[in-house]
Parts: C-alpha cells; structure tokens; sequence
C-alpha cells in the first residue's frame, strides 16, 4: 500500500501543518512515511505545499508529481495543480476559497466548506483541522484514534486548551465527507 499526498495553499494557511499531521499519525500506526515541505520565504501569503507519501514499504521517492490525491486550501493551488492530478484521484479543496474553477471530470472532487465550519465554530483558526478530517475521511491513511492521539502530542500540555476546538474541526470535516 501506498498514498501520495500534494497539500498546497497559501502561508498561514496551515497546509505544512496537515500534511506534518498526516506524516506523524502514519509513523505512529507503522507506515514508513516521507513529507516534503516547499514554501516561499514570505511569512505569511506566499505559496506553500508539502508532499508526503505513505507506504507499508521502503519509499522510493519523496517527490509526488501525479498526485492521486491533491488537497487545495486556495485558487492559485488548485490551478497550479489539478492539471497534474492522476485521473481518477481526488481532489479535496476549500469551496469557501474556490468557486469559478471548471474541475476535471476524470477525478473525484470534494468540495470542504472549512472556512464556514471553522467560523460556525468560531474559531477561523481551525479551517486547516476541518480539512484534515476530511482528507481523513476520504482517504483512510491513518485512523481516527491515532489522528486525535497525534494531535494532543503535538499541541502538548502549554496548548492542551485548544484540543476541544481541533478535535471538534476535525470531526466536522470527516461527517462532511462520511455524511
């Protein structure tokens, strides 16, 4: 078994978050795991992505050039992007950032509202933890235990307080996707 992952969007958004995640939940349930960050030297605003692959197997390559799975947090991402998706892939990407894009008929795409959920919640800081349910959801890279135990290791005890909020993005972006 082996997934390949593109998560890309603009700085501040979170993406090298969801994919560090990922990449750790993986570690902990066994899977050699690969993840690859590449941002701009903005702080906030430039573009950022990260590759990361998940295999029951020694992984060849970190590079993801045809992913089958692409997870667009902003337009210019999903641009840049979907041209190079594997047919048949999926697509997860922010329906509160992206409208006006003609999607690709040869992949599954799902629109995650992530900014609308994460104010419902009110936090907009959590838009990344709603997608991250979602490609969880849609993937089923890693389980929903080792996801939680993976977040409340790397918020830690001085971030504890934001678990509640995290967990509960996080399951609002699976029940998107599983409802």
């Amino acid at each position: 078994m082996e997934k390949q992952f593109l998560i890309a969007g603009f700085g501040g958004q979170g993406v090298l978050l969801i994919g560090t995640l990922i990449a750790k939940a993986a570690m902990l349930q066994g899977y050699e795991v690969s993840w690859m960050p590449s941002y701009g030297p903005e702080m906030r605003g430039g573009e950022a992505n990260c590759a990361v692959v998940v295999s029951d197997e020694p992984i060849g390559s970190p590079l993801v050039s045809e992913p089958p799975v692409l997870v667009a947090m902003n337009k210019p991402s999903l641009v840049k992007f979907m041209p190079a998706m594997a047919p048949g892939g999926t697509l997860l990407y922010n329906a509160s950032l992206i409208e006006g894009v003609e999607l690709r008929q040869d992949i599954n795409a799902i629109p995650v509202h992530c900014n609308e959920i994460a104010e419902r919640l009110q936090s907009s800081r959590v838009a990344n933890m709603v997608m991250l349910g979602a490609v969880q959801a849609a993937t089923d890279v890693v389980t929903g235990e080792t996801l939680s135990r993976t977040l409340q290791d790397w918020l830690g005890e001085e971030k504890a307080g934001m678990l509640q909020i995290n967990e509960k993005a996080i399951e609002a972006g699976r029940e998107l996707v599983k409802g």
